[in-house]
């Protein structure tokens, strides 16, 4: 919301604006928005999850910033899927602002409260990692599965080591590479640009790993 106000000034003194990754609750300011589609590829996440631990079990959700549309619409769509089913119950929602060392804290903090725990959906990799690096020193490596938000290098690596149980890879190249041939095409002269353009992402896991 803080953001529109100066997109805004921008439009008025003709300057166009292509956002990133970035949402902005405005869908008249930007020239162009580009974004992950994060409620679908949490949606993925989500039914992959409900399928690896058969519909039941005991989960805490690590949310990214609180004011980052991103963090609610993969929070939004992982709970549209996991949300149907009873088995599931929710032990504790907290942020950790995606960042690795506050993510570890805050599961450290939430381990000792519930110490039966089957999962974690976390809403970036940073937060992931974090998470699972405090289930390795309470000794509950084995027994929580991790899910992440991103692709990043290293919990790709852990996928594949069978350490985190899955990701949603995004890709930033292509909404960068999409941004600069939308500024390309409006120093040019063209003006009619979609509003909001998705980026699909894909579900990453130990079955596809060799893909990424």
């Amino acid at each position: 919301d803080g953001s529109v106000a100066n997109v805004l000034k921008a439009k008025a003194a003709g300057i166009p604006v292509f956002c990133m990754d970035r949402e902005i609750n405005s869908l008249t300011a930007a020239t162009s928005q580009i974004l992950s589609d994060s409620y679908s590829g949490a949606v993925a996440i989500g039914k992959y999850f409900t399928q690896t631990l058969n519909k039941k079990g005991n989960y805490v959700e690590l949310l990214g910033i609180v004011g980052d549309n991103n963090t609610w619409a993969r929070s939004k769509g992982f709970h549209s899927v996991v949300d149907n089913y009873n088995g599931f119950k929710m032990l504790a929602q907290q942020s950790a602002d995606f960042d690795r060392n506050k993510a570890m804290e805050v599961m450290e903090s939430i381990l000792q409260a519930h110490p039966d725990i089957d999962a974690v959906f976390c809403g970036n990799d940073g937060m992931a990692m974090g998470a699972y690096q405090a289930l390795v020193s309470s000794g509950k490596a084995d027994k929580v599965k991790v899910f992440g938000f991103d692709g990043d290098d290293d919990v790709i690596t852990s996928i594949g080591e069978n350490k985190v149980a899955a990701t949603g890879m995004q890709f930033p190249k292509v909404m960068a590479e999409t941004a600069a041939i939308y500024a390309d095409e409006y120093i040019k002269g063209k003006r009619d640009f979609p509003q909001k353009v998705p980026v699909a992402v894909e579900l990453v896991t130990y079955a596809n790993i060799s893909d990424y």
